[in-house]
């Protein structure tokens, strides 16, 4: 049962690095959006429904990117939790290998 449980911590700190990258651009999609702006692109209606788009994807991608942020952080505690439960399990079987003592 042992060998179906393993945890590549290359691959953790790997996605965690993803999950970073992935937020960062975010905060630059979500500082350029907030800098532009959508007057005078034609009509009233026209100039309105982008101004409501350019609302919803700036409310969406903070969104998104709060939750990436959460994300990583919980991967890293997991990542930093599933370290500690190797080295006890490991000191553990080493304990028990020379008959408890």
């Amino acid at each position: 049962m042992a060998e179906r449980l393993v945890v590549d911590d290359d691959e953790l700190g790997h996605f965690m690095k993803l999950l970073k990258q992935s937020s960062d651009s975010l905060k630059g999609m979500r500082k350029a959006l907030g800098d532009a702006t959508v007057s005078g692109l034609g009509t009233d209606d026209l100039d309105s429904a982008c101004e409501d788009f350019q609302d919803d994807w700036k409310y969406g991608a903070h969104q998104i990117g709060r939750q990436t942020e959460d994300l990583t952080k919980i991967i890293g505690q997991s990542k930093d939790s599933y370290r500690e439960v190797d080295k006890a399990l490991e000191a553990a079987l080493r304990k028990a290998g020379r008959g408890g003592t």
